[in-house]
């Protein structure tokens, strides 16, 4: 009798420790308010949630890497409703463990991962879309990196904005913001424009702030300003009219080339490409 007891004692002590470790886990309740490394956790409605990833345009292809995660809640929202694969970067390692829990609970672990790591030392350049509820200062302190992202990634925010760079659309549900960016190609600077009909090749020179474009092409008699530049991601368009003559450029941007269709009043579609200089 004495044995069995002994031996069931030294059961019970051994796994005593895991046992606490799993209900300290279990008993960890997130406060809105608490401290964080960077920002207090304040959760992002439901609601909200839903509305940025729809304004992301998140598809089962996508993956998206939420910067600040806390309770996992937007990134098990675009694995269980939207089918993407998704991870939450937290940096309190309790969030990370609840979030785990409730990614296994909610039947979504194969889909979405939650690590326990800081936002601005980790690599989320595989992402295609960024989902984030930070501060302003945050968001401008991420911004050079975001900006190196493939460009067409989309960038999610729960009510703060990112100083000049201004959002493609902004949502209001219940006056809490939304604003999504779309990171556009890098086209700044010269390039040669070629047209197939008639076969030309003429100076473009493109200024660039953020998704917007201004510039000039040059013509055979003078220079021709641009009207209507815009980037979507790698998608650019632009308008330029010459005496009664408009013609309305749109193509894609790949690198140091991009390539398109024009459209001129009274003549057939035709192509045009250009090579930055």
């Amino acid at each position: 009798m004495l044995g069995s007891m002994v031996l069931a004692l030294a059961f019970a002590l051994a796994a005593t420790p895991a046992a606490a470790q799993q209900q300290g886990d279990k008993e960890f309740t997130p406060q809105v308010g608490q401290a964080g490394k960077d920002v207090i956790w304040v959760p992002t409605p439901p609601e909200l949630v839903e509305k940025m990833l729809q304004m992301a345009r998140i598809t089962p292809n996508d993956f998206v890497i939420d910067l600040g995660s806390g309770d996992g809640r937007i990134a098990i929202a675009a694995a269980k409703k939207f089918g993407a694969r998704s991870m939450g970067v937290e940096y309190n390692p309790d969030m990370v463990a609840l979030s785990n829990r409730e990614a296994q609970r909610q039947g979504v672990a194969d889909k979405v991962k939650f690590v326990k790591a800081d936002i601005f030392e980790t690599d989320f350049s595989q992402a295609t879309i960024i989902t984030m509820y930070l501060l302003p200062d945050l968001n401008l302190k991420l911004q050079p990196r975001i900006l190196d992202l493939r460009p067409g990634t989309r960038v999610a925010s729960h009510q703060f904005n990112m100083g000049e760079w201004q959002p493609d659309e902004t949502a209001n549900i219940d006056n809490r913001l939304a604003h999504l960016w779309i990171v556009p190609a890098k086209v700044d600077g010269t390039w040669s424009l070629r047209m197939e009909n008639p076969a030309q090749e003429r100076p473009l020179s493109l200024r660039q702030s953020f998704q917007m474009l201004s510039g000039q092409i040059g013509g055979a008699t003078r220079t021709l300003p641009l009207s209507e530049a815009k980037l979507s991601g790698d998608q650019i368009s632009f308008t330029v009219i010459d005496n009664v003559v408009r013609r309305d450029f749109s193509g894609r941007v790949q690198g140091n080339a991009m390539s398109g269709t024009v459209r001129s009043t009274g003549s057939p579609d035709m192509r045009w490409s250009a090579s930055r200089r």
